[in-house]
């Protein structure tokens, strides 16, 4: 059987802004919009209600971008943890008869063998080689 070569960095996400990837930099910027609501209707009236409020809303925001539960992110725990809540926890398991399927097999002759120039194949060169030691740390 073959062995194949997998590369290193499958699960990793492209960071767009600084350290942040899309899906962060997307919620720290709905966090950050809230906020700017907040400024624009209630900061010039109670101004502590807006500190207390920014602060509760940037703090829940900043949880939700870089915190995790038991390894995965907040954000695909919660979406775990709803689906888990919303769908059905009846399984019924039946058994599906069905007989199995003969096929008829016909015999043939065996192909004789060509013999004629074989293919050789080259082997990888340096760089490919070097390509797939860094990709699979080997």
């Amino acid at each position: 059987m073959p062995e194949f070569t997998v590369p290193k960095f499958i699960e990793r996400e492209p960071k767009i802004l600084g350290p942040l990837t899309f899906k962060q930099t997307m919620i720290m910027m709905s966090g950050a919009g809230a906020c700017l609501i907040l400024y624009f209707t209630i900061a010039k009236e109670h101004l502590l209600r807006f500190i207390l409020a920014t602060i509760a809303i940037m703090g829940s925001v900043s949880a939700l971008t870089f915190g995790k539960i038991k390894g995965y992110p907040i954000l695909r725990f919660l979406r775990y943890l709803l689906t888990f809540k919303v769908s059905s926890k009846l399984f019924i398991w039946g058994r599906k008869f069905a007989p199995p399927k003969v096929q008829k097999v016909e015999k043939f002759e065996k192909e004789e063998k060509t013999t004629g120039p074989i293919l050789k194949v080259g082997a990888k060169s340096r760089l490919q080689k070097l390509s797939t030691q860094v990709e699979t740390k080997k």
